[in-house]
């Protein structure tokens, strides 16, 4: 017995080669984000793995995409090793496990005609899955997030980093697609080469243009970290005691004319690690700060839960005279560094040292409203919170007109971290139309403009302040309601695509119609 393909149905690569096609492709993944910053490998990345996973088994298939996904993530997610190798080793082995399902669905959508849109939209739904579980999920690596500097940027306000990872899977999809069976359908391969390429080409030619309604003059303080930097409890008083010392030199220059009066200024997570409603020379500082600069200070700060033995990491808005406001409280603490799951009963608490030092729980917060600043709408998102849609999206349909991070990125401040954060802020500025306000303790605090480019930024581990002029808006770009729904859409159809590949029979022909037997 012999086997053809019919009308030139792509024929995979041969068993030998999978593997190290697999891991290659991983490893271009991991090029394309900071530090390498390459993000035109991107597609070629996705093709790739893609490519080394057509004509094989769904369990073959599994293997295959845990060889793609363990260089992509090891690498990209390496600047965990300041908490700990062991931390590292854990969430890396965590990511990559989603590669299994993901290698496993793409053998089988690849039996499919039309199968470059099945396995994008697979693609992006496992990245929806890992990006929400467990303990909330962890989206570093999304294709959205190493998009900018790049045609498929443009993009992100029309259909939100879930569109734009969709649109980077399907350029890489059908890149394999085009290496597989191009030479045997070229007016075809054209044909979609072109579409892909007009896809693309539209929002860089019609880019979105979010109307200005009014402008702030926004301050944010970098107060930096004592010691080498890296650990913020170090010396939590000495933390705060600069960014007030920051804060009155911000005031001192302004008083002299040398800086432009703000309407409201930033301190970054953590400015204070203990709760200032409880600590009164804290409470002293903080109110000598908002009292010498005369606007609201939106501190940083750790604030103890009205039940014992859990914490608040919040943004408090602090006006003059008339103290604590309005407050955003962050909603995704991260697991095992801010909280431990099921801690009575989690077996890793008594294993691992750099667990115990997480003596309380951080509780998530529910607030979707923006915060009003001085006569402002204001969203906040507290360090990773940046990289989840739930919270930024719902305070910018509900008015938010203008982005704020406050971060505390030290313990990852001699890593790629940091610059990793901070093109997701990016991303995040031109998905939402809005500028960004970025405080951090000890880097990197920038002002980030809506079509992404970088307006101001202070050097990591330096002490100082950034007093910018930001543009604001009350527009609610498309991103923000068509974002959420092409991640379902694309669930439901990477389901019901591997329904269709799943069924041994279709109409009386087995679930690989593109090959026949012959004797």
């Amino acid at each position: 017995m012999a086997y053809e393909t019919r009308d030139h149905a792509p024929v995979g690569p041969r068993r030998a080669v999978r593997a190290p096609a697999a891991v290659a492709a991983g490893l271009v993944l991991a090029l394309s984000f900071e530090p390498y910053d390459l993000p035109f490998l991107l597609p070629i990345g996705v093709a790739g793995l893609v490519w080394s996973l057509h004509g094989t088994t769904a369990r073959t298939g599994a293997w295959v995409g845990l060889l793609g996904g363990a260089p992509f993530m090891f690498v990209h997610l390496f600047w965990m090793r300041s908490v700990g190798y062991d931390a590292w080793l854990m969430l890396s082995v965590l990511e990559t496990s989603f590669f299994a399902p993901l290698g496993a669905a793409v053998a089988v959508l690849t039996r499919l005609r039309a199968w470059p849109v099945w396995t994008a939209a697979a693609w992006v739904s496992v990245e929806q899955w890992r990006g929400g579980w467990p303990f909330g999920g962890m989206p570093w690596g999304r294709l959205a997030f190493g998009s900018m500097d790049t045609p498929f940027a443009a993009a992100l306000p029309y259909v939100g980093s879930t569109g734009v990872s969709l649109l980077v899977a399907l350029v890489g999809t059908s890149l394999a697609w085009a290496v597989l069976s191009g030479r045997g359908r070229p007016r075809l391969a054209a044909m979609v080469a072109g579409g892909l390429v007009v896809a693309t080409a539209l929002p860089v030619l019609l880019p979105y243009d979010a109307p200005e309604t009014r402008t702030a003059t926004v301050a944010a303080i970098q107060g930096d970290v004592p010691g080498d930097g890296t650990d913020i409890l170090f010396d939590h008083r000495g933390v705060t005691r600069n960014h007030v010392e920051t804060t009155q030199r911000l005031a001192d220059d302004v008083a002299a004319g040398r800086a432009p009066r703000p309407d409201f200024v930033v301190w970054p997570e953590n400015s204070t690690a203990i709760d200032p409603f409880l600590d009164a020379e804290l409470n002293d500082r903080i109110r000598a700060a908002v009292d010498s600069v005369g606007v609201p200070i939106l501190v940083g700060a750790i604030v103890e839960h009205p039940e014992p033995g859990k914490i608040l990491n919040q943004g408090i808005v602090w006006n003059p005279g008339t103290g604590a406001a309005d407050r955003y409280t962050k909603r995704h603490p991260v697991p095992y560094g801010e909280y431990i799951p099921w801690r009575d009963s989690n077996p890793l608490t008594s294993r691992f040292d750099e667990l115990a030092r997480v003596a309380r729980d951080m509780q998530a917060g529910t607030r979707l409203e923006p915060l009003p600043i001085a006569g402002f709408e204001v969203a906040d998102a507290i360090c990773f919170d940046i990289a989840y849609d739930d919270g930024l999206y719902a305070q910018v349909e509900r008015g938010a007109e203008l982005l704020v991070v406050q971060t505390s990125n030290a313990t990852f401040i001699k890593t790629s971290q940091i610059d990793q954060q901070f093109d997701i802020t990016r991303v995040r500025a031109v998905e939402t139309g809005r500028d960004v306000v970025v405080a951090a303790t000890n880097g990197v605090a920038g002002v980030i403009a809506s079509d992404g480019s970088v307006v101001d930024q202070l050097a990591p581990q330096t002490q100082g302040y950034i007093d910018e002029v930001v543009s604001l808006t009350d527009a609610v770009p498309p991103s923000i309601r068509l974002g959420p729904l092409l991640g379902w859409l694309a669930l439901i159809v990477s389901i019901c695509a591997l329904v269709a590949g799943l069924v041994p029979y279709r109409r009386g022909r087995p679930s690989e119609p593109t090959t026949r037997m012959h004797r």
